[in-house]
């Protein structure tokens, strides 16, 4: 097609997700990537997993995308918090009639399920290998040349194109931003114990420290790490032969796993905060990355990413039924006040944990150790924290109920 009713640049996770979604609801779009879809499905291309929280696994649900993950994910069905491995902890354990929190799922089996989802996707028509050589946003719609010398167009632009979205500085969207000077260092490795379907999070002064359950393969349980150091010492911690490393990860851990083997490939992120305090313009809006960037330090960044799709599908689906022009300032403004305050809040939320707990000292940690346990023993504060985790706080769209537009 040459013309559909959104142009998306990007079709990463966040972006797939998008136009997959925008089709379940009769929507179309072109999904322009200068991605090779092989190098980005290779198992070398990236080792991070994430924890897709429950409310944007049921919207995978009623967009057709949680068949493609079948088998994939594994359960979260609770959250350990521990301030190093002294006493004092934080456990969120929801109800049995709940439902897991979240799954964990490797980053390239959700990259491979969401790509696949909207290249099937009859209104989705997804060009990889492609670049937008110009993009026009004028008062009746946006036109993009690309490097194939054709011509689209479309009533709206999205740019999801990442943390250093080009459309976004092109616009003049002002990011604020900084660096935590942090590395996350990623790795999934076997265990001789089994994780029973527990995520643990453990902060030391130079970072948190995440085991993140996996589902078991033929050599037995499996979980992801994320272990954050200060950038100075990533090089040397990265050097360390796989023996070295191993036994590293064993004293953080406590040993609580056992013995632990089978070290994939590392991988190492260094880690910053940005966020677009507008996330739209003339015949434009920003989903995930291009408008916000957090600290995973609560395992959230893609859900914000999925709450920006679920958001805006519903506005724009709204203005689609009532003879709305997809561009329409009214759709815009609409989304811009239902992201903007969840994003700020998610995002200085964030922000806050990783500067209290990256505090050093015998007493903070003695604090800190004691406001876990309190918060352990209020029932009502753990399930809105819980609530948090889930995706399921403040104005929830439909989908991330489970529920079509």
């Amino acid at each position: 097609m040459d013309r559909a009713d959104l142009i998306i640049l990007g079709g990463g996770l966040v972006g797939s997700a998008l136009a997959t979604a925008l089709d379940a609801h009769g929507l179309s779009s072109i999904v322009i990537d200068t991605a090779d879809p092989e190098k980005i499905l290779a198992a070398s291309f990236d080792g991070r997993a994430s924890a897709i929280a429950s409310a944007p696994h049921r919207m995978f649900e009623a967009i057709g995308v949680s068949q493609r993950l079948a088998g994939l994910g594994c359960p979260i069905q609770g959250i350990r918090v521990s301030d190093g491995l002294a006493p004092g902890k934080l456990d969120f354990a929801p109800a049995d009639d709940d439902g897991a929190l979240g799954y964990m799922f490797e980053n390239r089996e959700l990259r491979r399920a969401l790509l696949e989802a909207a290249q099937a996707a009859p209104l989705a028509d997804v060009r990889m290998k492609t670049r937008a050589v110009s993009v026009e946003r004028g008062p009746h719609g946006v036109t993009a040349l690309l490097d194939s010398g054709a011509t689209v167009r479309g009533e709206l632009l999205i740019a999801a194109e990442g943390r250093n979205s080009p459309t976004r500085e092109a616009a003049g969207l002002k990011v604020a931003r900084w660096s935590y000077d942090h590395v996350a260092m990623v790795i999934s490795l076997h265990h001789e114990r089994p994780h029973e379907n527990i995520a643990y999070e453990i902060f030391y002064p130079e970072g948190p420290f995440a085991i993140l359950p996996l589902v078991d393969d033929e050599h037995g349980h499996r979980s992801a790490i994320v272990w954050t150091v200060k950038t100075e010492h990533a090089p040397a911690m990265m050097a360390l032969s796989d023996r070295a490393y191993l036994h590293e990860a064993e004293k953080r851990m406590g040993g609580f796993l056992g013995k632990l083997d089978r070290l994939t490939a590392r991988f190492s992120h260094p880690l910053g905060f940005h966020h677009a305090a507008w996330i739209t313009s003339d015949r434009l809006a920003l989903v995930g990355d291009a408008a916000h960037g957090i600290h995973p330090i609560a395992g959230q960044g893609v859900n914000v990413g999925f709450r920006d799709v679920a958001t805006l599908v519903e506005v724009l689906v709204e203005g689609k039924r009532v003879g709305l022009d997809m561009g329409d300032p009214q759709l815009l403004a609409r989304y811009q006040r239902w992201r903007g305050l969840d994003t700020f809040m998610v995002a200085a939320a964030t922000d806050g944990l990783t500067r209290l707990f990256g505090m050093p000292g015998k007493t903070v940690s003695a604090a800190r150790r004691f406001g876990l346990s309190a918060v352990d023993r209020l029932p009502p504060l753990k399930r809105a924290f819980m609530s948090e985790a889930r995706g399921e706080s403040g104005d929830v769209p439909k989908l991330l109920q489970g529920l079509m537009v």
